[in-house]
């Protein structure tokens, strides 16, 4: 991130604990040495999370205070962190969070889209890792109604696109930041249908934050209205009175779910009962 953004608080956090637990030692000296701080670090990353959770948790009951710290963003947001978070948790230690820069949070603020409700989901399984997960939390935000942010890698970027067109389709609005917070910070406000047209021709650079509308209330109407048309009147007559709905009751709930009148429904209803 950009360095001009830490806060004194924190500053004066790393300065005074015992201990600084990093993402990347080397990537965590650059910022000691900008600051002129000079507390012993050691890492803690995806690959020692646990064991070295458990050795920091021995420390902290030892008296010790720690602070952890990742390379970009805040720790346990698509960042190393829960797992010790979880334990120490557990132990009953005393644990407290500085605020700092999530990109998620950053981008949706200039995304232009709604920004009262969303759902965060950070980076979606890779297809080749896990193609029936992948696939599963694509279907749930079919009918998301909720502004989505989810992480992507360059590599990755053009894939994920092309399967948020086949599930979202290509005129939903969509927000592509990155650089945030740096000199090129960008945000490429368009739809999934032009960024995957875009990004055909341009290759992407650097980690992406997509910020993408949530189906508004009309076309997730539309489309429960299309699939109710779609049963067999009969069957949708049944779902309602198997719940122990009389008659009249029933006829007028479909007559709503199908967008039509209550008469045409009693209508086409007595004909066949």
């Amino acid at each position: 991130g950009n360095l001009e953004d830490i806060t004194y608080r924190v500053l004066n956090c790393l300065k005074t604990v015992d201990l600084i637990a990093a993402e990347d030692t080397r990537n965590s000296m650059k910022l000691l040495t900008h600051f002129d701080i000079h507390t012993p670090m050691t890492a803690y990353h995806e690959f020692n999370k646990y064991d070295k959770a458990k050795a920091l948790v021995h420390d902290l009951l030892e008296g010790k205070n720690i602070a952890i710290i990742t390379d970009a963003g805040t720790p346990c947001i698509s960042d190393p962190g829960e797992e010790l978070v979880r334990q120490a948790a557990e132990a009953g230690i005393p644990i407290t969070s500085l605020p700092g820069a999530v990109a998620a949070v950053t981008a949706l603020t200039i995304s232009a889209l709604p920004t009262r409700r969303f759902a965060f989901e950070a980076f979606l399984p890779h297809e080749k890792a896990d193609k029936r997960e992948r696939n599963r939390i694509l279907e749930e935000l079919r009918s998301e109604t909720r502004t989505m942010i989810l992480y992507e890698s360059p590599h990755h970027l053009k894939a994920t696109l092309r399967d948020l067109c086949d599930t979202l389709g290509s005129n939903r609005p969509i927000s592509l930041c990155r650089e945030l917070t740096k000199k090129h910070e960008e945000a490429f406000r368009t739809t999934l249908g032009e960024a995957l047209a875009h990004y055909e021709q341009e290759d992407p650079r650097g980690e992406y934050v997509l910020v993408i509308a949530g189906k508004s209330p009309e076309a997730l109407a539309e489309e429960s209205q299309e699939s109710w048309n779609a049963m067999p009147l009969a069957d949708h007559m049944q779902h309602y009175l198997d719940q122990g709905m009389p008659e009249k009751d029933a006829m007028k709930q479909v007559a709503k779910d199908r967008g039509v009148s209550k008469r045409d429904i009693y209508n086409e209803w007595k004909v066949k009962n």
